[in-house]
């Protein structure tokens, strides 16, 4: 959250952030990532719209799709999709995610799922390769001891990082 913000307040865009992660789990590690963003938002002076955490929906969206990357596509558009609709609803002309900042995911894959999304609701999707500001926004997290996971946040991912060590 912090390069993408810190970008698009520099562009004098008006932004309302939106916390939908079904994906997060166990319970304790989704709280820990959604107090990182209620600190940052608050110093930041940043709405938040926080949604249910409903890990379910993130099950039944991947099913048995647990591989790589099937089931990242699958998780981004369940999460845009959420993240469209929330933007229509509030009256906003578009929507974004953060996920553009990470250099471990699929930037092509993420523009023409949020380009297909915005084409359906009707709400622009604005895309921007924040990946420069990465490694810039990630240290600065790491001085103000704001917590900065190290998998993507879905059980999959966990027990794959796992498995590698």
């Amino acid at each position: 959250m912090i390069y993408p913000l810190e970008s698009l307040y520099k562009q004098k865009t008006e932004v309302t952030g939106f916390f939908y992660n079904p994906n997060i789990c166990p319970l304790p590690e989704y709280q820990k990532r959604r107090q990182a963003i209620v600190d940052l938002s608050t110093e930041n002076k940043c709405e938040v719209i926080y949604s249910e955490y409903l890990p379910s929906e993130f099950m039944q969206a991947v099913e048995l799709n647990k591989e790589q990357p099937v089931r990242c596509l699958i998780c981004w558009r369940l999460r845009l999709e959420k993240t469209a609709q929330a933007a229509k609803d509030k009256g906003f002309d578009s929507f974004s995610t953060t996920l553009l900042v990470s250099p471990y995911q699929d930037q092509e894959a993420l523009k023409k799922i949020g380009e297909d999304i915005a084409e359906q609701a009707g709400v622009y999707f604005h895309y921007e390769d924040f990946r420069p500001g990465f490694r810039k926004a990630h240290n600065l997290a790491k001085e103000k001891g704001i917590y900065c996971q190290n998998y993507c946040g879905c059980m999959y991912s966990y027990m794959e990082r796992c498995e590698k060590k």
